[in-house]
């Protein structure tokens, strides 16, 4: 005898089936939706330091990471409804840029991609996370590797220009962000888009 089952045991079933590929195709469109939508701010926080250096030198530039940065990210926060900020397992600001255990794991990750040669500039992670509350949240983080402009603040601290390093004194008196080399993983920026 033959057993037949009711279409929508059958249609459950293979709705349960392909689940998992559902979930990763979301998560592949919401990381590149993400990514089109915030990672465009990058671009505009390294012109406005570029053009602090030529305008007011290399110390100018740290006033331009201290305030014209979170201004740019707060006005993309605000344009996507998306909360966003700079993170670095070594973070100039421990007020704001200290990363919490999500954002530290991956970051760590990141280093170890980039050893291991991944190009430094195209890694990022994109995942569905759950808060305490149960509600539930996509987390994007974006590598941000150093680039020539950085190694003015953030390279060798016995090579930084004495005006840069007294104003990283002045600025940021905890400050662990110095120390890297071109190319190297800096931080991230970090994303919380609430689904």
């Amino acid at each position: 005898m033959r057993a037949t089952y009711p279409s929508t045991v059958v249609f459950a079933l293979l709705a349960l089936s392909l689940s998992p590929l559902v979930q990763a195709q979301d998560i592949a469109a919401l990381t590149a939706d993400t990514r089109a939508k915030a990672v465009p701010v990058l671009p505009k926080i390294a012109g406005a330091m570029k053009a602090a250096v030529e305008k007011d030198g290399l110390d100018g530039a740290v006033g331009v990471c201290k305030t014209k940065s979170p201004e740019l990210l707060k006005e993309a926060s605000q344009a996507t409804g998306w909360p966003m900020r700079r993170v670095s397992l070594k973070p100039r600001n421990a007020e704001t840029a200290v990363p919490d255990a999500w954002e530290a794991r991956h970051l760590a990750d990141f280093n170890i991609r980039a050893a291991n040669g991944e190009k430094p500039e195209t890694l990022e992670v994109g995942e569905v996370v759950a808060g305490a509350d149960g509600k539930q949240t996509f987390r994007y983080l974006r590598a941000l590797p150093v680039i020539e402009v950085c190694q003015n603040c953030h390279g060798d601290a016995a090579s930084l220009k004495p005006a840069v390093t007294a104003r990283l004194a002045a600025e940021y008196p905890h400050d662990k962000a110095t120390g890297y080399s071109l190319g190297q993983i800096r931080g991230g920026l970090s994303v919380k888009r609430p689904l």
